[in-house]
């Protein structure tokens, strides 16, 4: 059973119901702009937060757990023009309402719900978009909250959750879920997920990526050469992986486009400990930081020793040092009937709306200023 975590302040909580182990929702340091009313996170005096208690679900012995981890922690600072001429200030694309009534963050927390629950679900953000994060309608359900210190690139913001997940539960399945793409139905995208799931279970040393057929020889996405099947899951194939390509030149592209590659929506899904070994043998001295943490989860140390490992921490690439150097790793599910874009420039976002009917709620510019 998991161990509440308390500041000296707050009272105690009544113990879980018999047979379902308790959690505490927590970022375990600066998390500033936490609201002041009943019901929401409080803040210490150095603004560390602390989190109301919550239940997370039993499983049965016999049923594997799937954890979700949202990755909320960048700053789109390519659409930094189109923010600032919206909001007259930057502010990072997942946490926007392009279209409808929720943000590209809120869809992503909505579809890792349906995979996991809220129990097992962890959204990682900086520590500055705090005041982004409390404005979510579902701020106080919103599950594990883990904020970085500062941005030590992606595989940090990958194994620092992984740590925390594989804390609790070793055994867990997880899947990785970016916070900043467009994604239309979801429907069709979360029941793709769940098949990928189910591959990971079955390949459980490999890592199952989602791709994208391409549209075009996009020099901004990480590609991936699918290879012979080595699986099949409801009637889809898996894929092994022949090669990564991280946004490659365009002449290159329109090579990958033409011999049948596929975008990489790096939605990954895969066995925690296959993401943990590939880590100590991809980022040693990050997973070894990372290892030093594992003792004070969930104790008043906790956020002092997490501020001074990131102070050391190198700055590692998810894609170019691990998915890229060990294509052997991983394998590949097509991702069928799905709109998918990653929103890098304000055409791309008007190009993807337009296509399912719908126009987006910032100013357009002039169309000809839209064309690339």
């Amino acid at each position: 059973m998991n161990t509440l975590m308390r500041s000296p302040s707050t009272p105690g909580r009544r113990p879980a119901p018999p047979g379902r182990p308790r959690t505490t929702r927590f970022a375990p340091h600066s998390l500033p702009g936490a609201p002041d009313r009943p019901g929401a996170s409080a803040a210490d005096g150095d603004g560390h937060l602390r989190l109301e208690p919550e239940i997370w679900p039993a499983r049965s012995g016999r049923e594997p757990a799937v954890w979700s981890v949202v990755l909320s922690g960048g700053d789109g600072e390519r659409l930094r023009p189109l923010m600032e001429r919206w909001w007259g200030a930057h502010r990072p694309k997942q946490y926007c309402t392009f279209v409808g009534r929720r943000s590209m963050l809120q869809h992503t927390l909505d579809r890792a719900k349906d995979l996991a629950g809220v129990g097992r679900r962890m959204l990682v953000v900086a520590s500055h978009h705090g005041p982004f994060v409390w404005e979510l309608p579902t701020a106080p359900e919103t599950g594990t909250i883990i904020a970085q210190p500062r941005n030590r690139g992606t595989a940090a913001g990958i194994y620092l959750p992984l740590t925390h997940i594989g804390a609790r539960d070793p055994d867990a399945t997880v899947a990785i879920l970016p916070s900043d793409h467009f994604i239309f139905p979801e429907e069709k995208f979360t029941a793709a997920v769940r098949r990928a799931v189910r591959a990971a279970q079955q390949l459980p040393d490999r890592l199952v990526l989602l791709g994208v057929r391409p549209d075009s020889p996009e020099t901004e996405y990480g590609w991936i050469r699918p290879g012979e099947a080595v699986a099949s899951v409801d009637g889809f194939p898996v894929r092994a992986v022949a090669g990564f390509w991280e946004k490659p030149a365009v002449t290159v592209a329109r090579r990958l486009q033409e011999t049948g590659a596929l975008w990489n929506t790096f939605v990954i899904v895969a066995k925690w400990r296959a993401l943990w070994q590939l880590g100590r043998r991809c980022f040693p001295v990050l997973m070894a930081e990372l290892e030093r943490l594992k003792p004070h989860l969930g104790t008043a140390t906790e956020h002092d020793v997490l501020h001074a490992i990131y102070e050391r921490l190198p700055v590692r690439n998810f894609s170019t040092e691990l998915l890229q150097q060990m294509p052997d790793a991983s394998v590949v599910m097509e991702l069928h009937g799905v709109t998918w874009s990653d929103w890098g420039s304000e055409a791309r976002i008007v190009e993807a709306l337009r296509r399912i009917g719908k126009n987006p709620l910032f100013p357009l510019r002039q169309t000809s200023e839209l064309v690339s």
